[in-house]
């Protein structure tokens, strides 16, 4: 093979168009990783934050190869890996923020930040699921745990986070009440398992509690928005309830007294941490593992709106930035 390959980097943080395909060096894995040929990836806000530079702390260095999610085919691995081999097809959440990330022709990362890819999905479609599908997880897996006949409402319910914790909740038994803004957005989520969906910018707090929550309020509040929605959160969550959340930093806008008041437990994800620290990346492919049985099951399935190239990435972000669209952005390497 070629010594090197096409990448997409930034060189400094901006605008969309601060992409640019460039030619570097095939990386090599270290001992305890693999090198994967990249089939697709998707866009995170998270992704788009990096470029910005709005989360220095989390940008892999200048020049930086984005993009956390990622599927494709095992190409090469290090000398203490066993449990993949050259020829696998596999998704995972290797890099794109803390070290170099998918936009490239090849990928390095440790190997525990990878699972074997769903079978019943296109390996291109599994791109969709990494960051979305794990935060949805740790939220409702992790900081909470969801039991048969519980009220759970899910905010932002057609994003990328939120469609997913609609279809987990439902699988957990969960009767799922569903917030969106738009028809098309509460069609979808009705689509994925919802039992109710709520208008929001049309219903009170109050009302939809008193009609999907017996008045007492909801055994869990799923929130991968944050900001006023943190707060909103805090009024409809009974008392002892759980409040799941991925916007820690909107917390210092927002009076946490009913937390105190309803004795009430706050989780906060960041599921990209492992990879920012370096330790502990072998629960992304574990749980990314149970991912993907769930999807072989039936259970969960991402829904992508549009596919880009990754000579069409810019626009991608532009897209994602500007919010018009339902679940997922793919973008392919063509």
């Amino acid at each position: 093979m070629s010594s090197e390959m096409t990448a997409y980097v930034i060189e400094e943080f901006g605008e969309p168009d601060a992409f640019e395909r460039t030619t570097v060096d095939v990386p090599e894995p270290g001992p305890d990783e693999i090198r994967v040929e990249v089939v697709a990836s998707s866009v995170n806000p998270v992704d788009y934050k990096i470029r910005q530079g709005a989360i220095p702390d989390f940008a892999p260095e200048l020049p930086a190869r984005l993009h956390c999610d990622v599927a494709g085919v095992v190409d090469a691995v290090g000398e203490d890996v066993d449990a993949f081999e050259a020829g696998d097809e596999v998704y995972g959440m290797p890099g794109g923020a803390g070290r170099q990330g998918a936009l490239a022709d090849y990928v390095v990362g440790h190997a525990g930040t990878f699972a074997r890819a769903p079978e019943s999905l296109p390996l291109s479609d599994a791109a969709a699921l990494p960051v979305v599908a794990l935060t949805a997880w740790e939220m409702l897996a992790d900081k909470t745990t969801v039991d048969d006949g519980d009220d759970v409402i899910v905010y932002g319910a057609s994003g990328g986070v939120g469609h997913v914790g609609v279809q987990l909740a439902d699988r957990f038994g969960a009767a799922v009440t569903a917030t969106g803004s738009s028809e098309d957005k509460r069609e979808l989520a009705e689509r994925l398992g919802a039992d109710a969906t709520v208008d929001y910018t049309e219903t009170d707090v109050e009302e939809y509690v008193a009609e999907r929550a017996d008045g007492t309020g909801f055994d869990v509040v799923f929130d991968p928005i944050g900001d006023d929605h943190l707060e909103t959160a805090f009024e409809a969550v009974r008392p002892y309830g759980t409040v799941v959340t991925t916007e820690s930093s909107a917390a210092q806008d927002v009076d946490l007294a009913p937390m105190h008041e309803n004795s009430l437990e706050l989780g906060v994800v960041l599921v990209i941490l492992p990879v920012l620290l370096g330790e502990q990346q072998d629960r992304i492919g574990e749980e990314l593992a149970e991912i993907a049985e769930l999807v072989d099951d039936g259970a969960v399935e991402p829904h992508i709106d549009d596919r880009y190239s990754f000579d069409e990435v810019a626009e991608a972000h532009r897209r994602a930035e500007e919010g018009n669209f339902l679940g997922k952005l793919l973008v392919v390497n063509e």
